[in-house]
C-alpha cells in the first residue's frame, strides 16, 4: 500500500493536507509522484498527538507492547522490501543492491530494538541501613527525528526504533528529496496492528518549517539528527531555549591510512567500495587516502584502475557499480570541487559528467596541505584525496587533523601497529582492514564536528531515556 500523493500522518490518520511538491528522479530528472507540503501547523499538531500519546495510553509503562508493535513494522517492512527497494533506486539514485542492503539493515536494527525493549532495567543502592535508592530508567518523552535523504529507510529505523523501545513517542520530518520513500514506509508502520494511535506520527517538508517547528516545540522533548555538521550547529542553537536533549550524528571525513606492510589488493577492494557505495554520499564514506611513502606509488596505481573501471550508471542497471547523485544541484556542487582538486592539488583521475542525469565519474587527486578545504571539509560524493605519510606518528597526526572524527580504517598486517593507531584515532568507529562494516549491535557516532550522542546498540537507547532516583527509607515508608 502506498498513499498517492504522500501524505502526513498524524493521531493516527493520514492527513493530505498541504501544497503538492514533485519528487524526480536523479538518474533522469524524470517525476517519481508527488507529495503534500508540511507546514509549522502540521508540525505542532503532530507533536501534539505525540504528546497526547505518551501520557495518554500505556505506551511508555509497556514494553511487551513496544516490542510487540517493532516485531510488527519489522515484519510489514519485510513484505514491502522489494517496493521500498524499488522507490530508493527512483528517488535516491543509488544501485538496487544498495537499496536493497538499505532495507535489509533497517529490517535488522528495528528487531533488534523489539528485543532490547524487553531488557531496560534499572538498579537499586542501600546508601546506608534502612534506605534504599531506586534509580529507574524511563522515556524521555516525545522525540523528533530528522531523516536525511542519503539512507532515508535505515537511517529512519535507526533512530526511531530505540526510541520507541525506550518508550517515547514520535514525530518524524523525511528528507524532501525522498517523500515517497518515507510515505511507503509510513503505510507499513501505520498498518501494525498493535499500534496505539499517535505514537508514530510524520509531517513531509518543502523547506525548513516543520524542522524549525519540531526544534522549538515545547511538546518536544528529544531531537534525533542526522546529516550535516553546519544544520546541526543550528539545531542544537534552535533547541536551547528549551533545552532540548539533541542526539546528532554530522559530518564525516574519515581517513583510511594504508601502511607499507598491508595487502594493498584487499585495501582497494575495500576502499573501492568504502569510498565510492552510494556515490560517496554517506558519512563514513572512505575520504581520505592516507598512504605509507614506501607503497604510495603501487598502491595509488591500483585504486586508479579501480577507480577509472567502474562502471557508473542508473541504480535499476544490474551492471552498474556506482549510481546517480541524489540531484543535478550536487552534481555541479561535486563538479566544482574537482575544478578547485585540480588548481589545488595533483590530478590523478578527473571525473567527469555522464549521460543526463546526475551522474559523476570517481576522481582522485594528490594534495599535501592540510590547511586545504578540500582536506578539512566533508565532501560528500565520488571524490577522494591522496596523501603521503612517512612514519607512523605522520599518520596519526594527517588523521587527526580535521574536525571529523566519526569513523576511520587502518590497514595492516601488523595487529599491535593496526590496534595501536586505532586507538590513537579521534573517531568513533575504527575499521581494521575493512572499511563501512556497519551493524544494529555496533554503536556508530562521533567525535567533535560529526556530533553528540550514538546510534546502533543498546548505547542507540541512551538519548531517549532519562534516570530517576527513587528514595525511600524503611522504617518511615508503610509506618
Amino acid at each position: 500500500m502506498t498513499i498517492h500523493p504522500a501524505a502526513h500522518f498524524i493521531g493516527g490518520d493520514w492527513v493530505a493536507e498541504g501544497p503538492l511538491g514533485d519528487s524526480l528522479n536523479p538518474a533522469d530528472g524524470t517525476r517519481v509522484g508527488q507529495y503534500h507540503s508540511g507546514s509549522a501547523d502540521l508540525a505542532n499538531a503532530a507533536a501534539s498527538a505525540a504528546r497526547a500519546a505518551f501520557f495518554g495510553t500505556p505506551w511508555a509503562q509497556a514494553p511487551r507492547l513496544r516490542a510487540q508493535v517493532l516485531l510488527e513494522i519489522a515484519e510489514r517492512l519485510e513484505a514491502a522490501k522489494a517496493e521500498i527497494a524499488d522507490l530508493v533506486v527512483l528517488e535516491n539514485g543509488k544501485l538496487r543492491a544498495e537499496a536493497m542492503g538499505e532495507t535489509m539493515a533497517a529490517i535488522s536494527e528495528t528487531r533488534y530494538y523489539a528485543g532490547l525493549a524487553r531488557n531496560i532495567r534499572g538498579t537499586m543502592q542501600e546508601i546506608a541501613p534502612g534506605t534504599l535508592s531506586l534509580f529507574h530508567r524511563e522515556a524521555a518523552g516525545v522525540a523528533g527525528v530528522i531523516v536525511p535523504w542519503n539512507a532515508p529507510v535505515t537511517l529512519l529505523m535507526r533512530s526511531l526504533a530505540p526510541a520507541l523501545a525506550a518508550g517515547c513517542t514520535a514525530v518524524i520530518k523525511p528528507a524532501i528529496q525522498t517523500p515517497l520513500v518515507h510515505a511507503r514506509i509510513m503505510a507499513a508502520i501505520a498498518g501494525a496492528p498493535s499500534l496505539p494511535k499517535g505514537v508514530i506520527n510524520s509531517v513531509n517538508e518543502n523547506g525548513i518549517a516543520v524542522g524549525q517547528a519540531m526544534v522549538a516545540s515545547p511538546d518536544v522533548d528529544v531531537i534525533s539528527f542526522t546529516g550535516s555538521s553546519r544544520t546541526g550547529a543550528a539545531i542544537m542553537a534552535a533547541a536551547a531555549p528549551t533545552l532540548k536533549r539533541v542526539g546528532l550524528e554530522l559530518g564525516g571525513k574519515a581517513p583510511a591510512v594504508i601502511f607499507d606492510d598491508a595487502d594493498l589488493d584487499h585495501a582497494v577492494h575495500e576502499l573501492t567500495h568504502g569510498s565510492l557505495a552510494m556515490a560517496g554520499q554517506i558519512c563514513v564514506a572512505a575520504a581520505r587516502f592516507l598512504v605509507h611513502a614506501p607503497v604510495a606509488a603501487a598502491f595509488e596505481e591500483k585504486i586508479t584502475h579501480a577507480f577509472r573501471n567502474i562502471r557508473t550508471g542508473p541504480g535499476s542497471d544490474p551492471a552498474s557499480e556506482m549510481g546517480a547523485l541524489i540531484d543535478t544541484e550536487n552534481q555541479a556542487r561535486v563538479l566544482r570541487l574537482i575544478e578547485q582538486a585540480g588548481d589545488e592539488g595533483q590530478m590523478i583521475l578527473k571525473g567527469g559528467v555522464l549521460g543526463n542525469g546526475a551522474f559523476l565519474t570517481p576522481t582522485l587527486f594528490r594534495i599535501d596541505n592540510l590547511q586545504s578545504a578540500l582536506v578539512q571539509e566533508e565532501l560528500f560524493g565520488p571524490i577522494v584525496s591522496v596523501e603521503v605519510f612517512h612514519d607512523e606518528a605522520e599518520a596519526v597526526a594527517r588523521a587527526n587533523a580535521t574536525p571529523y572524527g566519526l569513523a576511520a580504517s587502518v590497514f595492516s598486517r601488523d595487529l599491535a601497529r593496526a590496534t595501536r593507531v586505532a586507538r590513537a584515532i579521534r573517531a568513533g568507529t575504527v575499521w581494521l582492514n575493512s572499511h563501512l562494516k556497519l551493524f544494529a549491535e555496533a554503536e556508530t557516532g562521533g567525535y567533535g564536528k560529526s556530533g553528540l550522542g550514538r546510534l546502533h546498540g543498546p548505547e542507540g537507547l541512551y538519548d531517549f531515556l532519562e534516570t530517576k532516583h527513587i528514595y525511600m527509607e524503611q522504617g518511615v515508608i508503610g509506618a
